[in-house]
């Protein structure tokens, strides 16, 4: 998003909260939300503060050899060179303020913010300023989705639905010569460079017991042959390699929701995205190679979907409620649902994560279990919804897409109804 968007973004979040000002600092990238808010043209190699007040013009504290660096960038520039002169520098920034929002949580109860140093915080502290977190205005200012954005993820998701159940059907034609997790994985990611897709990382295909390790990923020649009778589950995400453009961040009408939808029947747009960044999709599903689920895998299954689908269901009824939703909440809907059905201890990670850029983004988890998230599910913002049940000797998980939009919430993926039935010969 443009600085200005940001800038305006911001202020209006600030003056609604009551904030006099928030103050995004950096050293050497220890920050990635400063690039976020304003962008050097080069290498920044000293500190660098950018004060965003609730009205007025924004400042920015830089070193002399660096202030070239933002010399396009339209901020009023504050040049310090010796640390003396940056601390009359910031000390005539923050001048006459009570309070202002950084990169700092609590305790750091919420890792994902905590991006400030201790010893800055108590630089800025020192001044006569408290600090309090930047959680909710960072999220406002700088992770809420473009439409463009939006449609772009609508496709990719598309695309992963499909190409799991390509996944599965790969593996039911090659039962007879004994596939691997490694080798439907490399499957896969064939098909993402095939349809214009990326990711640094995975996909998951664990079969059995290595279901129960939520993060486990195959190497090739110690991973396990899947055959007749095993259970299997694949997560996969990407995003697209050309991504769509991002004029703004906000809303955009959704499409009819595709929480009911036939995973396979997603319209796909034949033209690829153009411009800016792409967001992920991130999705799981899972299967049995055999003609009928036994009963054990499928109270499990119907136990992880009724999690799923709850919190989704009280993230709209809150919605049309008038009511705001803090990401701790949803993840107690489905944890509670979990533990009533007696398997509270094998839901063994948070409910979901923030999506964008990054398949880990940077706005509200839905999340008191690993940590307490109190960040509003505001609209504009994408995140996975995905309970999990972890046993010895199988585990479970279904992961959905969802989107807060400004009517209200819905799944922005393709959504698994019904165990994967894999017969040999498809």
């Amino acid at each position: 998003m443009p600085m200005d968007q940001v800038i305006q973004a911001s202020q209006e979040f600030l003056s609604a909260e009551g904030l006099p000002g928030w103050l995004v600092y950096d050293y050497r990238g220890l920050n990635p939300i400063f690039r976020q808010v304003i962008a050097p043209s080069g290498h920044v190699t000293r500190q660098c503060f950018f004060f965003i007040p609730a009205s007025g013009q924004p400042r920015l504290l830089v070193h002399h050899v660096d202030a070239g660096k933002f010399a396009d960038s339209g901020a009023a520039l504050v040049v310090f060179r010796s640390r003396e002169s940056m601390l009359e520098g910031l000390q005539g920034i923050l001048n006459g303020l009570g309070t202002v929002a950084m990169e700092y949580s609590p305790m750091n109860a919420l890792p994902r913010v905590s991006k400030v140093d201790a010893g800055t915080i108590e630089l800025v502290r020192s001044l006569g300023v408290e600090v309090v977190s930047s959680a909710d205005v960072m999220q406002h200012a700088t992770q809420r989705w473009s439409p463009e954005q939006l449609e772009g993820h609508k496709r990719t998701t598309a695309k992963l639905g499909e190409i799991v159940n390509q996944a599965f059907s790969y593996i039911g034609e090659r039962l007879g010569s004994g596939p691997t997790e490694f080798d439907v994985a490399e499957f896969i990611r064939t098909r993402f460079r095939e349809e214009g897709l990326e990711t640094p990382d995975g996909p998951i295909v664990s079969v059995n017991a290595h279901c129960s390790d939520p993060h486990y990923e195959p190497e090739e020649g110690t991973s396990s042959v899947i055959k007749s009778g095993d259970w299997v589950l694949i997560d996969l995400w990407a995003k697209s390699i050309a991504p769509p453009s991002s004029i703004t961040g906000g809303d955009a009408s959704p499409d009819t929701p595709l929480a009911g939808a036939d995973p396979l029947s997603s319209p796909l747009a034949e033209e690829g995205p153009e411009g800016g960044p792409s967001v992920y999709g991130d999705i799981t599903w899972v299967a049995y190679v055999g003609d009928s689920v036994p009963t054990r895998h499928q109270e499990i299954f119907d136990i992880v979907i009724g999690a799923r689908d709850a919190a989704l269901g009280f993230l709209e009824e809150s919605h049309s409620k008038g009511g705001t939703v803090q990401g701790w909440q949803a993840d107690a809907v489905a944890r509670e649902y979990i533990a009533q059905r007696g398997y509270g201890e094998y839901f063994t990670h948070r409910l979901g994560h923030s999506i964008g850029g990054e398949v880990h983004s940077e706005a509200v988890n839905l999340d008191g279990f690993e940590t307490h998230d109190t960040r509003r599910i505001i609209p504009g913002v994408g995140f996975s919804i995905e309970p999990g049940i972890y046993l010895p000797e199988f585990g479970v998980r279904s992961e959905i897409d969802a989107y807060m939009s400004e009517t209200g919430p819905y799944a922005t993926s393709p959504v698994q109804r019904e165990v994967v039935l894999i017969r040999g010969g498809l």
